[in-house]
């Protein structure tokens, strides 16, 4: 072989190296080909390990809102006593996110989240074993437990996405993974409703099974990147967020409100329809009342899905949108305050309700996502995942004792906070042309 053909072996050798293959474009056979295949089939396994985490967060909690009255019944407790078995895990969970946000930035983030999928399943065996010896104290304490188990979950497995992929594969696995948290809204009233035939409290007990099959594909299918950067010291990381919230606190506290305002008032109604479907003239229950909570969670999950779809950076039609989700929040939920009592026609205005969240939610997470850098972006997320959960806890104690007052009562109030989150988004949320 010549000089000139020995140099552009080489040269072919090494770039064929840098780029990953190790293997000179002319000596490629065939036989190389797989290797593709391969990877592409690693990806999938990637995909569903990391869409795990999400979906036994989200079992955690809507898995359980069918069986509440039954519980109540059961262990001889109040409507609000029954609401805290969500409530205490939402708060242990908002309280401690926070946390495991920083300490995933400061390791890494399945050193986080294995111990976290651990003690979020052995909480739940336990709290199964609470409901078997009906001691409402074990049970509870469990919940809490639990809520500590689930921070460091999902709010890092999308920050580990972040680390694994880069642009549209970054897109696809955060839009893989939102849609695990819909689905996962969707079949666990029925998944809860099903379990409840064998006995109320299976789903305590079906839960860590789920955490397993998590724990395993999270310890197995993923390969976390090194790390390079140093991480910031908790001074420098407080200061951070101290300037953020000084640069972009108007709109940013806004955002926060709204988007935890969304959620407490769907987890509200979810406990609210729960509680007067088992009632006389209704009697709805066991496996039709948990497709029946699926309804107003299934319009939200399909909106979600298709407004993030569309979005993409278009900060003018996410002003849009937003607006136009709160709007149709306020409109249902005040036409809420009469028609309350036709089931038909209320569920379908809940429905409406749920359809605007599902508007504002994926406009309000872009936009968060994208205010800040990535070195930054766990600290936002994390405070603001933390005040979704706190928005989760009070849903259905506050529900509950609303309608201790009146049916009404509930929906005036609802309305009304609604009302307050459309005008601060509508003066303050004006995000450019393009969100970055």
């Amino acid at each position: 072989m010549d000089a000139a053909g020995t140099k552009r072996k080489l040269r072919v050798t090494f770039t064929s190296e840098i780029e990953g293959d190790g293997i000179a474009e002319e000596e490629q056979t065939p036989k190389a080909k797989p290797k593709s295949g391969s990877k592409r089939k690693g990806k999938i396994w990637e995909y569903i390990a990391l869409a795990t985490v999400p979906l036994v967060l989200v079992l955690g909690n809507s898995m359980l809102v069918p069986i509440l009255p039954t519980m109540q019944r059961e262990l001889g407790i109040s409507k609000f006593q029954s609401s805290l078995v969500i409530t205490l895990f939402s708060v242990a969970a908002a309280i401690i996110i926070p946390l495991a946000g920083y300490m995933s930035d400061r390791f890494s983030r399945k050193a986080v989240m294995i111990p976290s999928l651990i003690v979020y399943g052995g909480a739940g065996i336990l709290a199964g074993f609470g409901a078997v010896w009906h001691s409402y104290t074990v049970l509870i304490i469990a919940r809490a437990i639990q809520g500590i188990g689930a921070a460091g979950t999902a709010p890092i497995a999308m920050a580990l996405v972040g680390d694994l992929y880069k642009d549209g594969k970054e897109s696809q696995a955060l839009g893989l993974i939102e849609a695990s948290n819909g689905s996962g809204k969707v079949i666990s009233p029925i998944l809860g409703s099903l379990l409840a035939l064998l006995v109320w409290y299976a789903a305590f007990f079906a839960f860590p099974a789920f955490c397993l099959l998590s724990l395993l594909a999270v310890m197995f299918l993923i390969k976390e990147p090194k790390r390079t950067a140093e991480p910031k010291p908790i001074k420098q990381y407080l200061q951070s967020i101290r300037k953020i919230f000084a640069k972009h606190g108007r709109w940013l506290i806004s955002s926060f409100f709204s988007g935890s305002l969304a959620l407490f008032i769907l987890f509200g109604v979810l406990f609210f329809l729960s509680d007067i479907l088992e009632k006389p003239p209704y009697s709805i229950d066991g496996v039709w009342k948990g497709f029946v909570l699926a309804i107003p969670l299934f319009g939200m999950v399909t909106t979600a899905y298709i407004t993030g779809s569309v979005i993409r950076k278009n900060g003018v039609l996410m002003r849009w949108l937003m607006n136009i989700g709160l709007a149709l929040m306020v409109v249902s939920l005040a036409l809420a305050i009469w028609f309350n009592k036709n089931i038909y026609v209320f569920i379908g205005l809940l429905t409406l309700s749920s359809i605007g969240t599902g508007l504002l939610l994926p406009c309000l997470n872009t936009m968060i996502t994208g205010a800040v850098d990535k070195s930054e972006r766990g600290m936002i997320t994390s405070l603001y995942s933390s005040l979704r959960f706190f928005g989760v806890a009070f849903g259905p104690p506050l529900f509950g004792w609303l309608m201790g007052i009146s049916h009404q009562t509930v929906f005036i109030t609802v309305s009304s906070l609604s009302l307050i989150a459309l005008g601060l988004v509508f003066f303050l949320v004006k995000p450019g042309k393009q969100v970055q």
